[in-house]
């Protein structure tokens, strides 16, 4: 594959994956055999930080034009006040809490880490990540700590539905707190479609498509068994996949 930073600059290469250019990221992966790295792209990875720039910094809902600067990792992406950060839309819950499950998906699997490593790839490619207002106890963070959410992006943007249409959930009032940010958007077709989501909504933009369950609120929302984390991480891939096939297409 050709390498992203030999491309144009003002090109965006779908099939890049960050893991590429965030060094030793893949230095020590299996150590554990879950796998998981102790770099990461969301704040390493050079090439992510540019593809944010390109891909956002366009006219806005609201009529304002998003014009993004590149900045320090601790700001990482600047305008008109905001501080942005990457984060990713993904999430394999490959920790000690829930190794259990892991261990029972490799034994369904015919090559986990062959899998993994596929799964890993692409979904660090721009299809798997976006940007939120970035802040101690933001977006990012907290829906990754909150009980009813456990980094499920899914679940994350039913919150984000809810907000536009001012109903309560469980990141309603942090999403308060981003009122400036969203109000960018105007509602929620306005953010779906800025972010290239539509594959994550219904037609009429009225209800969120969850990767797994109902969009029921409850704590612990993790997959509870091993077909249900397999159809998680495999409807994670499908919609990278369309999602980049929308920005290629952009």
């Amino acid at each position: 594959m050709e390498n992203a930073n030999q491309m144009d600059e003002n090109s965006i290469d779908i099939n890049f994956s960050f893991t590429e250019d965030t060094a030793n990221y893949w230095k020590g992966y299996w150590n554990d055999e879950m796998g998981r790295a102790t770099v990461d792209p969301d704040a390493y990875s050079k090439t992510l930080k540019r593809y944010h720039k390109l891909l956002w910094s366009k006219k806005l809902p609201n009529g304002e034009y998003l014009d993004l600067i590149e900045s320090n990792a601790k700001d990482y992406l600047l305008w008109n006040g905001f501080r942005f950060g990457s984060d990713s839309i993904t999430a394999s819950f490959r920790y000690n809490k829930y190794r259990y499950m892991i261990k029972n998906f490799m034994s369904t699997c015919p090559d986990y880490k062959e899998f993994m490593e596929q799964y890993t790839k692409l979904t660090y490619t721009i299809g798997g990540s976006i940007i939120f207002p970035k802040r101690k106890g933001g977006i990012n963070q907290s829906r990754g700590c909150n009980a009813y959410i456990r980094d499920r992006f899914d679940l994350t943007l039913e919150c984000i539905r809810l907000y536009y249409n001012k109903k309560e959930n469980p990141l309603n009032e942090l999403l308060k707190k981003e009122k400036d940010f969203f109000e960018l958007f105007v509602d929620f077709r306005g953010y779906i479609d800025f972010f290239y989501l539509q594959d994550l909504v219904s037609e009429d933009y009225s209800s969120v498509k969850f990767f797994i369950g109902d969009g029921e609120f409850n704590v612990n929302p993790l997959p509870k068994t091993v077909e249900e984390y397999s159809v998680w991480l495999n409807k994670q891939m499908e919609f990278v996949k369309k999602r980049n096939t929308r920005i290629e297409n952009r």
